[in-house]
């Protein structure tokens, strides 16, 4: 027979599961916004940097020096923001599938057929 309690209780649990996850989807992808927003406006003030700098260049030794830094600095940069950008993924995507992770693990219940 069907029990309308336990089927409640189950909705139940799977509703406040999504909408736990939901949060922790919308949680993580304000960290990755604001990493992203954080790592352009550090780009965009080197680059202005670099541009002062390569203004005042007095000889083509200097130039190179300044263009080698510039370069090895911004993809040091990069891979750094780039890392912490895919770490923030990975982790958020074990956030969202924790709350259905019992659920899916927990075998289903066995219902007996009952003599009539």
């Amino acid at each position: 027979m069907f029990n309308f309690d336990e089927a409640s209780r189950q909705s139940k649990v799977a509703m406040d599961g999504m909408l736990k996850s939901y949060s922790e989807v919308a949680s993580g992808f304000q960290a990755i916004a604001t990493e992203a927003g954080d790592f352009y406006k550090k780009a965009f003030q080197d680059l202005s940097s670099y541009v002062e700098a390569w203004a005042c260049v007095r000889s083509v030794e200097a130039a190179y020096d300044l263009q080698a830094s510039f370069a090895k600095s911004s993809c040091d940069d990069y891979i750094a923001r780039a890392t912490r950008i895919s770490d923030i993924y990975a982790d958020l995507a074990k956030a969202a599938y924790r709350p259905f992770e019992a659920p899916v693990l927990k075998p289903p219940a066995v219902v007996e057929p009952q003599a009539a």
